[in-house]
C-alpha cells in the first residue's frame, strides 16, 4: 500500500528526475518563466521554493547548498541577486502556475510557471482601478453633464420669445421646461 506517499516520480528514474528538476530550476531562475507540463510544474514548485527561502540569507553555506542541487553558477548568481531582491520580502509562494491548455500531440495539460514579482503585466493589473464617483442605474433617472449641455441650447433656440441677452446668466433646465409647459 502507498498510503501518504505523495511524491510524483514523473515516469523517470531518480537520477533522471534529479537532473531534469535541476535543469528546469536553473532555467526558471535565469528566464523567470518557463513553459512545461502541469505535473512537472507542480514538482518544480516544491523543488524551487526552498531554494528561494535559503537565498534570503546570503551566506556561503546557503550558496553551496543550493549549488549542490543546481550545479549552475549563473543560476546561483541570478537567484541570490535579482530574484531575492524582488521576491525576498514575501513569506512564501514565490512561484505562480498559469494553465495554458492542452498540448496538441499527446493532450497533456500545459502551463507556464513563473516567479511571481517578475510578471509586469500582472503587476499592472494588480493596481486598483479608479472607481466612478456616481452609481449607474438601469432606469436612466439622471442625465450626464454632456447630455444636459447638449439639450440646453436646443431649448433656448426653440423659445425665441424670451429676450435673454448675453449679459444675463443662462436659464437652468427646470426654468426652460416650465416655459414650455406655459406655451
Amino acid at each position: 500500500m502507498r498510503h501518504g506517499k505523495k511524491f510524483n516520480h514523473l515516469g523517470r528514474t531518480a537520477p533522471h528526475r534529479k537532473a531534469m528538476l535541476s535543469n528546469m530550476a536553473s532555467s526558471l531562475f535565469l528566464h523567470k518563466r518557463i513553459s512545461t507540463t502541469l505535473a512537472k510544474a507542480k514538482e518544480l514548485r516544491k523543488y524551487v521554493e526552498p531554494f528561494i527561502t535559503r537565498a534570503k540569507e546570503d551566506t556561503t553555506h546557503n550558496r553551496r547548498v543550493v549549488f549542490s542541487y543546481l550545479q549552475n553558477k549563473d543560476a546561483i548568481k541570478e537567484l541570490f541577486g535579482t530574484v531575492v531582491e524582488k521576491v525576498g520580502n514575501r513569506p512564501g509562494g514565490y512561484t505562480r502556475i498559469i494553465k495554458t491548455g492542452l498540448r496538441l500531440g499527446d493532450n497533456a495539460e500545459m502551463c507556464i510557471i513563473e516567479l511571481v514579482d517578475f510578471n509586469e503585466l500582472m503587476l499592472q493589473d494588480a493596481k486598483p482601478a479608479k472607481k466612478s464617483s456616481r452609481r449607474r442605474s438601469r432606469r436612466g433617472a439622471g442625465k450626464s453633464e454632456s447630455e444636459a449641455n447638449v439639450a440646453a441650447p436646443v431649448v433656448e433656440e426653440a423659445a425665441p420669445a424670451n429676450e435673454a441677452t448675453e449679459d444675463q446668466a443662462p436659464e437652468s433646465d427646470a426654468d426652460s421646461t416650465e416655459e414650455k409647459k406655459a406655451e
